[in-house]
């Protein structure tokens, strides 16, 4: 009891100190909390979603995939009289047919794509009575014609749609024209799908290409019986040849095909939470060993009128509980906030969540108050051990006398091996010859480097704070000098403040070399490989339409136009081997398009009747060379038997490992319908016409929005780009620890004025003014943050550049250092320091001179 008063006195004591520390607790366990709240609401949105859509047994076309543009553009139908057949199946309550598919854009009236931005799709349904299961009519009528279309809520709002207005529904099979009769509403949340309706007969013509058609059955169960054994019954009905899932199965496979992109998200946002965690660390050790030092005299009396060190030790550590339970609780009530924030962001970006479908699970709070806590206390129990250290004699030292906190020769060694470890296992992924066994050893070079340079980090201190004060503080005069010894002082502070910021800098320096080594990478494959003038790609993963390859085609000023496909096959090696991969179906005009060196044979032959060409890495791998014949079943059609007419090399990154065949070869074995179109389109301007060419391109297809024309120019700008946002995202989540270690910087600097009361006092009294003392402090704050951001700059670029040597065995060879955004950085680093620096210097400032010297 009395160490747990001691404990609540010095906690509030002492609550303007711990109140960063508690910040950064707050912070860590927020985004814990607000990133499980978040996906578990994600999680919760699509499991009611699918609930309200899903039948008690589904029937599709084997083979389809619901969630999956088909290749062909047109979903797998089959004939309307099979729902008669289920109708009348044991134990089928109702039957209905209906129309799905991906495969469209729809405009409105100034050719704007209704489609979202989120990623989502745009779903083209036929009406009927079961779809009420899920919508209702909030205003008009449903589709009744030709003419008429259904369009969800969230679409008519996000478009400014209204009832009469036009739309254009392009389709593999033409292009239609309908006007909106009503508004339909989702009776739970729309993640974000397009989703618009059109009368039955509609649908089959205009999006199966033939009436009498249905591409999926919904069977509702009668009453007794199990969705497993109607589903059964369906089965022995129809036959092989479909697909048949009750309603939880059918749940399941849409949870599992949401779940890659959610555990990504989850697992990303989670893992720089703990990167914030990690800084955060450094925050309270230095909080908690600053406070100890100060209260050397009170733990020696304590020590000496009997209290033992299990006490002492036990005191420092309710203490970093209490801190702990305060910063986890608020942490996690604004983490339930920050959930509610990201809602907001992803509804804005296209992707609505409700609050209605708001997720907090017991486990979330559970997990960020365990979390927070134990982080707390585990960093303060060395901080605690040094308490408990305290002799009873240091109650005759001076008050706010600090230990010594030099790097001691153990620390020193074990520190210098950690870092050559983690060197050495750097050097080893640069030397690997398999990108796996690579990255192993780059994760461990990681972990090793980023151990030792924390620990070897006083020792490191005093010589770079030295480098740094000559270029940055000498010219400030006597002020410059006496922030110099100030940062050098206690080395094992500085060094531990500067990891705080050394670690998120670290990691920014690393992903900046990666991504600018990728761009510049990807660009000089693309200008070495690359030899058409013009790429043609659907923005949305639809394949090309028939009218808009007809438009393409007769763009002038063009040389040639190619298609190019990919075909999923298996193909039997020489040996028997079995390999699911597939083969490039392009025109022979390919070659020209995208350059490829042979190991073997011409490319040009590949194009030749039965014909193809295989990847030296398969080549080398199954023993296969010029001359011979592989077998290849392709899907969705018969086996053909073609001749390897030559074998590519692998060492670039463009369609490294690629198998090339004639699209007329393909043509042969796949039947038309079958046969997946081209979503990517090459194109060649004739000689001197690449401009008047681009300019027509655009313009044959402005009515087909969906469909982006670029030049070599613009897809090197939207690489640089989306590697740009990717990298941005990555720095604002790297943000959340960049401010934590601002926030340890700001801790360190404030308590080091407390420490230092009676100094300032003295030297205020000896002639200092209020403004070199504010200098003074913002100069030893500035030196100490670039003195973290130096180590995490170099530790970056040294693991930027050992992931860019895994990434050359990819084919991304070029190294690039984009040494403007370090420099930036670098220099920010500095504003930084002047930032945090800012309430300390400000309270040192105000001291009263007598008062301060008279402190004890």
């Amino acid at each position: 009891m009395t160490v747990l008063k001691t404990s609540l006195r010095n906690f509030f004591a002492h609550k303007g100190r711990m109140a960063l520390s508690a910040v950064a607790v707050l912070l860590s366990v927020a985004f814990v909390s607000g990133t499980l709240v978040l996906t578990d609401t994600m999680n919760t949105t699509f499991d009611r979603l699918f609930a309200s859509t899903v039948s008690d047994v589904t029937l599709t076309a084997k083979g389809a995939d619901a969630d999956e543009i088909p290749g062909t553009g047109r979903p797998e139908g089959f004939p309307a009289s099979l729902v008669d057949t289920v109708r009348r199946t044991e134990g089928v309550a109702e039957a209905t047919g209906s129309v799905v598919s991906l495969g469209v854009t729809v405009v409105d009236a100034r050719n704007k794509d209704l489609g979202p931005t989120s990623g989502a799709p745009t779903i083209a349904v036929s009406w009927n009575r079961n779809e009420l299961r899920s919508m209702h009519i909030t205003s008009g009528r449903a589709p009744s014609g030709p003419g008429d279309v259904l369009v969800d809520a969230t679409t008519a709002e996000r478009n400014g749609l209204k009832i009469g207005d036009e739309l254009r529904t392009i389709a593999v099979t033409g292009d239609f024209r309908t006007r909106i009769s009503g508004i339909v509403d989702f009776k739970v949340t729309n993640p974000g799908a397009t989703v618009l309706y059109f009368d039955p007969a509609t649908a089959q013509r205009e999006l199966l290409g033939k009436e009498g058609m249905f591409t999926q059955i919904a069977a509702e169960a009668k009453p007794g019986v199990s969705d497993e054994r109607l589903k059964r019954n369906i089965a022995a009905a129809v036959g092989g040849g479909y697909k048949l899932q009750t309603a939880a199965e059918a749940a399941d496979e849409g949870r599992k095909e949401i779940s890659g992109f959610l555990d990504v998200m989850k697992y990303a946002m989670l893992g720089f939470a703990g990167v914030a965690f990690l800084v955060g660390v450094f925050l309270i050790v230095n909080t908690f060993s600053m406070l100890v030092a100060q209260r050397t005299r009170e733990i020696g009396l304590m020590r000496a009128i009997g209290s033992s060190r299990r006490q002492v030790n036990r005191s420092v550590l309710v203490e970093a509980l209490l801190l702990g339970v305060v910063g986890s609780v608020a942490g996690v009530a604004a983490g339930v906030g920050l959930a509610l924030g990201l809602m907001e962001l992803m509804s804005a970006l296209g992707m609505n969540l409700s609050t209605q479908d708001l997720t907090v699970k017991w486990t979330t709070p559970a997990v960020g108050l365990v979390l927070g806590i134990v982080v707390t206390v585990l960093a303060a129990y060395i901080p605690a051990r040094r308490a408990g250290k305290v002799s009873p004699m240091a109650a005759l030292r001076d008050a706010g006398t600090p230990a010594d906190g030099r790097a001691g020769p153990v620390r020193a060694v074990l520190g210098l091996l950690l870092t050559a470890g983690g060197g050495a296992a750097l050097w080893a992924a640069t030397q690997a010859d398999e990108a796996a066994a690579g990255s192993v050893w780059l994760g461990a070079g990681i972990v090793l480097s980023l151990i030792g340079f924390v620990v070897v980090g006083p020792l490191l201190a005093g010589g770079v704070v030295r480098v740094l004060s000559a270029v940055v503080l000498r010219a400030f005069g006597p002020v410059g000098r006496m922030a110099e010894r100030n940062a050098l002082r206690n080395p094992r502070r500085t060094g531990a403040t500067g990891a705080a910021l050394m670690i998120g800098l670290a990691l920014v320096a690393c992903l900046s070399v990666v991504g600018a080594s990728m761009v510049a990478s990807a660009t000089e494959e693309l200008d070495r490989s690359v030899g058409a003038d013009f790429i043609v790609q659907s923005a949305n993963r639809q394949p090309i339409v028939p009218q808009a390859q007809a438009a393409l085609e007769a763009t002038p000023g063009l040389k040639h136009v190619t298609e190019y496909t990919w075909l999923p096959a298996t193909v039997t090696g020489p040996g028997g081997k079995a390999l699911e991969k597939g083969l490039v179906a392009a025109e022979p005009t390919y070659t020209q398009d995208v350059r490829r060196e042979t190991t073997g044979g011409r490319l040009a032959d590949a194009y030749g009747k039965n014909a193809m060409s295989v990847g030296s890495d398969y080549a080398a791998e199954h023993g296969v060379k010029v001359g011979d014949v592989l077998t290849v079943a392709f899907n969705g059609g018969s086996t053909a038997k073609l001749k390897v007419a030559a074998i590519t090399s692998d060492s670039g990154s463009v369609d490294k490992g690629v198998m090339y065949t004639n699209i007329t070869t393909a043509a042969a074995y796949v039947p038309a319908a079958r046969l997946p179109r081209s979503t990517v389109v090459f194109a060649t301007a004739q000689d001197g016409e690449e401009a008047a060419a681009y300019t027509a391109l655009k313009g044959a297809l402005a009515e087909y929005p969906q469909y982006k024309v670029r030049n070599q120019a613009d897809y090197k700008k939207e690489l640089q780009d989306q590697v740009g946002q990717l990298l941005n995202i990555v720095y604002g989540l790297l943000a959340l620890a960049i401010v934590v270690a601002v926030l340890g910087v700001v801790n360190t600097l404030a308590l080091s004025v407390v420490e230092r009361t009676r100094e300032i006092g003295l030297m205020r009294a000896i002639g200092l003014s209020r403004r070199q003392l504010r200098r003074m402090i913002r100069l030893e704050s500035v030196v100490i943050a670039l003195f973290g951001a130096l180590l995490g700059l170099g530790l970056g670029m040294g693991w930027g550049t050992a992931a860019q040597k895994l990434l050359a065995l990819e084919g991304l060879g070029v190294l690039e250092i984009p040494w403007p955004t370090i420099l930036t950085v670098f220099a920010g680093s500095a504003f930084v320091g002047l930032f945090a620096a800012l309430v300390p210097a400000f309270r040192a400032g105000r001291m009263n001179v007598l008062n301060a010297i008279a402190s004890e």
